[in-house]
């Protein structure tokens, strides 16, 4: 029974206010106060609420209400026993990211409520994420030397030492074909065409600057701590950080995200560490390359043999079983074909046995043994890139300490929507087994995860379909399923695939070989002809996936690709207009725009 004495209402409205965090006093007639309960709804918080027009001393409550907070209208919301407002007051709160932080304030058990370890691109996403919530953050990031000395700022793999400046290089390489195409195009000169690696080298290296120092003014400006030390657990809530000049300190936290990333692999052969260098330390070297000896067939290998050549170096890639292991094998093949048919030698089914430096120098000479046949041959160089793989790094960060577990083959993290099975540990990024090695893809988890965490969101991380693109010369873009990889899944009768070499037009004038550009579409029979892969090989590739990518997840099928009107010419434009299919045997030779 309603109370209906001064008192007895002043009791319930405080009662009601003291013991939920979030009370809504309301009217059931109330569209504003609908809007506010559907807002708390959507972000999973949960509340009291009661309709005082419904009640016997809905008056009396009011008339409390207006005298508390000087406010009578309805909604009336209170945040852990703090009046917010109204309607606009309280989206307002959460437009400004005030809300999730009032219904979920800031711990005083540990120094934060975040620590991410790892200033890669999915750690500086999640901490700034988490810190526009409201939430205590502190990023610990320290980036080990490569053994040849070199180390690099923030912002991880991707802007230092892998997509930023690959993706550069690259540019430069197409640059240098560009100049070969201009004469047919009308352009004339006369002056020698020649490449300096130095200026190339500190024009990547100025941009990489730059970037790293935009992410420091980003963390700050979020109130994100950074600290440029070497993290490593001590128990779950608790790691000690270690910085250059082997100060140490120590951080606790309610929840930490692994974002450590992984580095490049080693072979177990001697010379390899004392006289090789990774991508860690290509796109900062100081020298030329000089003649190149590429380890591995790894689209990092590819990638960066790809733009050595197309500044002009002589480069071998030495392969130890198929190329771009994980890709579509048949698009891999072809781009070796490009690849060889454009100076790049491929010494195929053999490995390094060992590495020796036979004469000092900047670049050195390099003399590498390998088997061949059944005998030793070598070859001579001045720079071997190793490629074949990457650990992640998450041994000697104290794992053990907490009890995560860990796949023992390549130290990868097993975790279910990116948590661990220690419940406060969650982990992004390279280190994930089984998961993309992407950046966005890091991004992306990285962000949802801390809406997970402090915004009551349950949206979780996709990682079907994400699609990506190999910087090799003829650049590979592709989305879903690999063709061997479809037809284990759905049955080789189950899929067709649909597919041409085209020419692009910009090949025309300039009478470029472009007998290796290639598209196919993998369809799904069963699924009314469902789009499960998408793979394009051929100039901008990444430019042309992205926008169908969009499709994919949409659940595209042949027919909605069929009618979708071309841009003309483009060489996008080809998966509107797919008709032949590999089972069908016809002919898909160029044809020209």
């Amino acid at each position: 029974m309603a109370p209906t004495t001064t008192t007895d209402v002043n009791k319930l409205v405080a009662t009601l206010i003291n013991s939920n965090n979030v009370m809504i006093f309301s009217k059931s007639f109330c569209p504003f106060c609908t809007k506010v309960k559907d807002l708390f709804t959507s972000l999973k918080i949960a509340y009291k609420s009661i309709e005082i027009d419904k009640l016997g001393n809905g008056k009396e409550i009011q008339d409390k209400l207006a005298d508390m907070t000087g406010q009578r209208t309805v909604p009336n919301v209170f945040i852990g026993g703090k009046h917010v407002g109204g309607a606009d007051d309280t989206f307002a709160a959460h437009t400004e990211n005030r809300l999730m932080s009032m219904v979920s304030p800031p711990t005083d058990k540990y120094d934060f409520d975040l620590v991410v370890i790892g200033g890669g691109s999915g750690g500086l996403a999640a901490s700034k994420e988490a810190a526009s919530f409201g939430k205590k953050v502190a990023v610990c990031d320290f980036v080990k030397p490569s053994p040849i000395g070199t180390s690099w700022g923030l912002g991880g793999t991707c802007v230092n030492v892998g997509c930023i400046p690959k993706k550069l290089m690259h540019q430069t390489a197409i640059l240098g074909q560009s100049i070969k195409d201009a004469r047919p195009y009308g352009w004339e000169f006369s002056e020698e065409v020649t490449h300096n690696w130095a200026t190339l080298v500190a024009g990547v290296q100025d941009h990489i600057g730059s970037l790293n120092w935009g992410y420091r003014v980003a963390l700050r400006d979020k109130s994100v701590k950074y600290q440029n030390a070497y993290a490593e657990f001590v128990d779950a809530h608790t790691v000690k950080c270690i910085n250059r000049r082997g100060k140490e300190t120590t951080l606790t936290s309610d929840k930490f995200i692994i974002a450590t990333g992984m580095r490049p692999r080693y072979p177990n052969i001697p010379g390899a560490k004392e006289f090789s260098i990774t991508s860690d330390d290509l796109f900062s070297l100081a020298h030329c390359p000089g003649k190149t000896l590429c380890v591995g067939a790894s689209y990092v290998s590819l990638e960066c043999a790809g733009f050595l050549a197309g500044v002009g170096l002589n480069v071998t890639v030495m392969v130890r079983s198929i190329l771009l292991r994980g890709f579509d094998q048949d698009i891999a093949e072809r781009i070796g074909t490009h690849m060889e048919k454009h100076s790049v030698r491929f010494i195929r089914k053999t490995v390094p046995t060992r590495i020796e430096r036979i004469k000092e120098g900047s670049p050195p000479t390099l003399r590498v043994f390998y088997n061949e046949g059944g005998s030793e041959k070598y070859i001579e160089v001045n720079t071997v890139l190793m490629a074949i793989g990457r650990d992640a790094c998450t041994s000697g960060i104290g794992l053990e300490k907490v009890g995560v577990k860990l796949n023992e083959k390549n130290g990868q993290v097993f975790a279910t929507n990116e948590q661990t099975n220690i419940p406060n540990v969650y982990a992004i990024g390279d280190i994930l087994e089984g998961k993309p090695e992407l950046t966005p893809v890091a991004i992306n988890a990285g962000i949802l995860l801390a809406r997970r965490m402090f915004a009551g969101s349950n949206t979780q991380c996709d990682y079907v379909n994400v699609p990506t693109t190999v910087f090799t010369p003829l650049e590979y873009g592709c989305c879903g399923l690999a063709e061997e990889d479809a037809i284990k899944l759905y049955g080789e009768n189950n899929i067709e695939v649909y597919h041409t070499k085209y020419m692009p037009l910009e090949y025309t004038v300039a009478k470029r070989d472009a007998a290796d550009c290639y598209a196919k579409l993998i369809c799904n029979k069963a699924d009314q002809e469902r789009v499960v892969g998408l793979h394009i090989l051929g100039p901008n590739a990444g430019e042309v996936t992205q926008g169908y990518a969009v499709a994919m997840k949409c659940g595209a099928t042949k027919q909605h690709f069929d009618s979708t009107i071309g841009i003309h010419p483009t060489v996008s434009e080809l998966f509107t207009t797919l008709t032949v299919t590999k089972r069908s045997g016809e002919d898909v030779e160029a044809q020209g725009c």
